[in-house]
C-alpha cells in the first residue's frame, strides 16, 4: 500500500468510528460504483466487505479499531478494497473542498445571522434558509454550487 492510501486510512478514522456501527449492519454489499452515492463510510464498508469479514470480523467497533485492522492487513487487500479506499478518499476530499468553499463564501452571513446557532445536524443551513431574503448572493450561489440549495 502506498503512502497516500495510508494517509487516507488515518484520515478516515474519525468518520468510520462515528458511523461504522449503523452502516455495517447492511446485508448485501453493492458494487463500488453504486456505493459512491452512499458516502465515504459506506463505500469503504461495502468495498472492503470481504476483508472486513475475513480479517476484522471479531474487532469491536469504535476507537478506529476497524481501520487499524485494515491497516494491519494492508498487504492482503483486494483491488476492490483498495479502490473503495481511494474512492472514499476522493469523496472526503470533495466534501472538505465544498465545505471550505461554502464556509468562506457564507462566513459574513453566518456571523451576521447565525452567530448563536449551534453547529451540527444542519442547523446552520436551516438558519441560512430562514434568513434567505437577507443572505448575500455569493453565499446563495455557493450553496447552489455545492448542491445544498436549488
Amino acid at each position: 500500500m502506498n503512502r497516500q492510501l495510508s494517509i487516507f486510512i488515518t484520515a478516515l478514522c474519525f468518520t468510520v468510528s462515528l458511523n461504522a456501527g449503523a452502516a455495517s449492519k447492511k446485508k448485501d454489499a453493492e458494487p463500488v460504483a453504486e456505493a459512491r452515492s452512499n458516502g465515504p463510510v459506506e463505500t469503504f464498508l461495502q468495498g472492503c466487505k470481504s476483508e472486513l469479514d475475513t480479517y476484522c470480523k471479531d474487532v469491536t467497533l469504535g476507537d478506529n479499531r476497524l481501520l487499524a485492522c485494515i491497516y494491519a492487513h494492508e498487504d492482503k487487500l483486494s483491488g476492490r478494497c483498495e479502490y473503495a479506499l481511494y474512492d472514499a478518499a476522493a469523496q472526503l476530499e470533495h466534501a472538505v473542498a465544498s465545505l471550505s468553499y461554502t464556509a468562506a463564501e457564507c462566513e459574513d452571513d453566518l456571523e451576521k445571522y447565525c452567530a448563536n446557532v449551534e453547529v451540527g445536524e444542519g442547523r446552520l443551513l436551516a438558519c441560512l434558509d430562514q434568513n434567505d431574503k437577507k443572505v448575500s448572493g455569493r453565499c446563495k450561489q455557493a450553496l447552489k454550487d455545492v448542491g445544498l440549495k436549488k
